[in-house]
């Protein structure tokens, strides 16, 4: 096959191993390697963790960053590394159950119009939830969406291919001429929302995204486990004025950050505060503060 037909894996790994292993794993028994290259970005994890990835599956390329380059710095170092046309974006603690990923260069020529596809997204636990079946647009004022199909049992209801405002960032697959037009991941986001930013240039090419059932992952992280952290509630307020500040114009832009800044932030102190959660308040606070300066 011509080298520029290859689909390239990208996987970034921060202090992550047994979650990369278990990923390999996954792609060594469905994919064939003859067709896709697979290469793992360690991200400043403590250890060198290549060395160990390495030495168990030598046909994985791997990168070692010294310092923690972000979500889009940790994915645009393994993108910059590819030679793929198909390139193909997959979270550490996600898990392949079956070839489909295989379907990709096949699925994205069925309409030239489309760059970029995201699969089913199902939880690890409990088995048969989908955690991801689309999206819905991002309010212009809020900077919130819904996820499509999000806590619902699998049950073939979100089994038809529809067009999404974003791409899911566990699992976000793209041709390569849709980098080479829009650019890499947004990297000043660091941590949250740089997916949704980047699918916000991508429309504005004109180039469609897809929420593709016929490719199906499993997403380790769970309904309820690990979803708030001083660091995620940081990132969330900080990204989402960001995000509002690159995304929106005129009116819309001075209201939402506005919104962002005197209403939902205030109010998220003050209900983390009356909780008890004086770290989470300080993280949010900390948050908007940052984007100010």
């Amino acid at each position: 096959m011509n080298i520029n037909q290859r689909i390239s894996i990208i996987i970034v790994n921060f202090n992550g191993l047994k979650d990369t292993l278990e990923l390999l794993s996954s792609i060594d028994r469905f994919l064939n390697h003859d067709f896709v290259e697979v290469i793992v970005v360690d991200n400043g994890s403590v250890i060198d963790e290549t060395i160990r990835i390495k030495s168990i599956y030598p046909n994985t390329k791997t990168i070692r960053s010294n310092q923690n380059l972000g979500f889009a710095g940790g994915n645009n170092l393994g993108i910059k590394e590819s030679v793929g046309e198909y390139i193909i974006l997959l979270n550490n603690d996600t898990l392949l159950i079956d070839n489909s990923l295989m379907q990709v260069p096949a699925l994205l020529e069925i309409d030239g119009s489309v760059g970029v596809i995201s699969p089913k997204i199902l939880f690890l636990e409990p088995s048969g939830y989908i955690q991801y079946a689309g999206y819905s647009l991002m309010s212009s004022i809020t900077i919130r969406n819904k996820t499509i199909g999000f806590m619902e049992k699998d049950n073939g209801v979100h089994d038809l291919r529809l067009e999404t405002p974003y791409s899911h960032g566990a699992a976000m697959i793209l041709r390569r001429n849709v980098i080479e037009k829009v650019g890499l991941m947004p990297e000043v986001f660091f941590l949250y929302y740089e997916e949704m930013d980047w699918c916000e240039q991508i429309r504005a090419k004109g180039i469609k995204i897809m929420y593709e059932p016929a490719i199906t992952i499993i997403h380790k992280e769970g309904m309820s486990v690990g979803k708030q952290s001083p660091m995620k509630k940081y990132y969330m307020v900080r990204n989402r004025l960001l995000f509002a500040k690159r995304n929106r114009k005129g009116v819309l832009r001075m209201l939402s950050v506005f919104y962002q800044l005197f209403i939902a932030v205030p109010k998220d102190i003050a209900l983390l505060v009356i909780k008890g959660e004086v770290r989470m308040a300080l993280a949010s606070l900390k948050g908007a503060i940052s984007f100010l300066i």
